[in-house]
């Protein structure tokens, strides 16, 4: 938990109220936890990355959306953007899965393939971001994509378009990114692009999104701004016409849950689980994993508690 000493592993009350409990097996720490962390967020457990199992035994992914399930939002898929009271994540405002046990609805629950190991099924969560992305972005066949971001969302993004049948490239920053997407089959840039991902959430990164787009191209903005979005002006963007998409969370398609669609990928794929969990730490050592989350350089991707 973020308090006035910054991020502590304490004692907190039995989790309680209705639904279903969890062991939480694995928690993965998010870059919008560390920006949590610098900003001073307190007052609720973090986590919405996690996974657990039941009492008994049957491992679950969680999917964190809090929704109503009855505005026209929700009825066509988007529960991520519901508008009814109470609304939310899981680990955001309220208290998430960086605990020994938690509580959750029975419909955030997401059981597992066998294939997939419950201690990396917190991957689903940012895995289901990139798998949303890409949808978004409507890539067609032929078409040139680019993930401008080597940490894990951006990673997960070019798994994402790899699974759907498309060749991409990943611009990256540090060594060890550039190795792990090496590993995963991703290609270096090169040239211009008709789709390209943002998922740095940087100045830079938008600028080199901009840049690497061919005219008429299209960029899906999925880093996290907090304030503004510093879209590159006419010199580029206008000159270019280029088109920028949005890109929230998941949902659902055609009946489909995405976070379902992702489990799938990954247990397809357990390469991409043991190329992108560099660090896990016990829930004890709670300080000291944010501390390497939030060094982008040290080589960590993605770097998870294990309660």
């Amino acid at each position: 938990m973020n308090t006035d000493d910054g991020i502590r592993t304490v004692e907190v009350d039995e989790p309680g109220g209705t639904g279903v409990r969890l062991s939480v097996a694995a928690a993965g720490i998010c870059g919008t936890d560390v920006q949590f962390v610098g900003i001073g967020m307190t007052g609720f457990v973090y986590g919405h990355e996690f996974a657990g199992v039941d009492d008994t035994g049957q491992p679950y992914f969680v999917e964190p959306t809090i929704y109503g399930g009855e505005c026209e939002e929700c009825r066509s898929g988007n529960p991520q953007r519901c508008i009814e009271p109470n609304h939310g994540n899981l680990g955001v405002f309220s208290d998430g899965g960086m605990a020994e046990a938690i509580v959750v609805p029975d419909y955030t629950l997401l059981a597992l393939p066998p294939q997939l190991d419950v201690k990396d099924a917190c991957l689903i969560e940012p895995g289901s971001v990139a798998w949303h992305a890409v949808r978004r972005a409507q890539v067609q066949p032929g078409e040139r994509v680019l993930v401008v971001g080597g940490g894990t969302i951006g990673l997960l993004a070019a798994a994402a378009a790899q699974n759907h049948g498309f060749d991409v490239d990943v611009d990256t920053r540090h060594r060890h990114q550039l190795a792990a997407a090496e590993q995963l089959g991703f290609g270096k840039p090169s040239d211009a692009y008709d789709v390209v991902i943002d998922a740095a959430g940087s100045d830079s990164s938008l600028a080199r999104s901009a840049e690497a787009a061919r005219r008429g191209g299209r960029i899906v903005t999925l880093g996290v701004y907090l304030d503004r979005m510093p879209i590159p002006g006419s010199a580029i963007s206008q000159v270019k016409e280029l088109t920028y998409i949005n890109s929230i969370a998941y949902g659902r398609h055609d009946g489909v849950r995405e976070v379902e669609e992702v489990a799938s990928m990954l247990a397809r794929r357990p390469d991409i689980a043991q190329t992108l969990i560099t660090h896990r730490f016990p829930i004890e050592d709670a300080r000291e994993a944010f501390r390497v989350a939030a060094d982008r350089g040290a080589g960590a991707i993605k770097v998870v508690i294990e309660p």
